[in-house]
């Protein structure tokens, strides 16, 4: 039996859409550089405000990945 450790990355995903799509935008980003993806906490949610309206949404993500040794 292989023994794993797990990695926990931070990053900042942003959508013009959907707070649901900068999630995903994130993801995608994360899932460029690692492997065995696992899980995701949305631990901040920001909206950026232009002439009244939102503009864009941006979510910080916090995603966890296994690595095996």
């Amino acid at each position: 039996m292989s023994d794993l450790t797990y990695q926990k990355i931070e990053l900042v995903g942003s959508s013009k859409n959907s707070i649901e799509e900068a999630v995903q935008n994130a993801l995608d980003e994360v899932a460029k550089q690692h492997d065995n993806l696992r899980w995701f906490e949305v631990v901040e949610t920001r909206g950026y405000i232009e002439n009244g309206t939102v503009a864009y949404w941006q979510v910080t993500v916090k995603v966890g990945c296994t690595n095996r040794h």
